[in-house]
């Protein structure tokens, strides 16, 4: 939109919303604490406010500041309310009325979700390295969401824990699987190990990606991550493995819940991708 004309939306919305509320532009900018100049400046198309200003404007509305900003047409009546409605759950009574909608409506834009491919599976899988290659080859972004969560908290991911504790890490996990889902309409994304474990971040994830569980052995697993400078297993081996069998047997179910899964044990890297691409190109 022109910003001419965004600027008449916007001013329309504020002089529309106050006539609704039988209020005059003078009571306005009393409980805003904007001046009736600038108001009149803002419902005539020609404002040049800041952000903060507006937040007032909007609250003395009763409006949300995204409501007030949106470039969209107005909404209907049923679909505001319907919103506010949903803004008052809960997180997991939003994550049920949302399974509900789709169970009965189906998804909005398959093709959307089906744009961004989500990698699944325990540290030592080829996350990383099977997804940076299919990036490669199929031109678009790769995403290590460990690495956004490292660059959103300004410490490597080992401190993140020691500081702030699982329940912040599990927030920023959240919070920079959103801004990822958000930035990018095409992208492949490595996921941490843990991630299915947390229902809401998993629910997400799913709704907005075409998921892959990358399968490997227990063996290959530990291996791997040994391969990758990490030497803790080494010490006290059979109890490492037998908590990673543990691991994969408790989130079996979880990394089920993927649209696909490839099996990385016993396949070189090319093979791998390949087969990524088949399951890929095939759903």
């Amino acid at each position: 939109m022109a910003d001419d004309s965004y600027l008449q939306q916007l001013g329309a919305r504020i002089r529309d919303t106050r006539a609704r509320l039988n209020m005059s532009r003078k009571a306005l900018a009393a409980a805003s604490g904007v001046s009736e100049r600038y108001l009149a400046q803002l419902e005539g198309g020609r404002g040049n406010i800041s952000i903060l200003l507006l937040r007032q404007v909007a609250q003395a509305l009763s409006l949300a500041l995204p409501d007030l900003l949106r470039e969209e047409r107005e909404h209907r009546v049923e679909l505001t309310l319907l919103t506010h409605y949903l803004e008052r759950l809960s997180p997991k009574r939003l994550l049920q009325a949302r399974s509900i909608l789709v169970s009965a409506f189906g998804e909005l834009d398959p093709q959307q979700r089906h744009n961004r491919i989500a990698l699944i599976g325990l540290r030592g899988a080829g996350k990383s390295t099977l997804g940076r290659e299919l990036a490669e080859r199929l031109k678009i972004p790769f995403v290590e969401l460990d690495k956004e969560i490292e660059r959103e908290a300004g410490v490597p991911l080992a401190e993140i824990f020691s500081l702030y504790g699982q329940a912040a890490f599990r927030r920023m996990e959240k919070r920079c699987l959103e801004n990822v889902i958000e930035l990018h309409a095409r992208a492949v994304i490595a996921t941490g190990g843990s991630l299915v474990s947390e229902p809401d971040t998993y629910e997400t994830l799913r709704a907005a990606c075409f998921t892959v569980w990358l399968k490997a052995s227990s063996e290959d697993h530990m291996e791997r991550v040994i391969a990758q400078g990490d030497l803790r297993p080494m010490n006290g081996r059979e109890e490492a493995m037998a908590d990673l069998r543990h691991i994969l047997i408790e989130r079996d179910a979880l990394y089920r819940l993927a649209d696909a899964a490839v099996e990385t044990s016993g396949r070189s890297i090319e093979e791998s991708v390949r087969q990524l691409q088949n399951v890929y190109n095939i759903s």
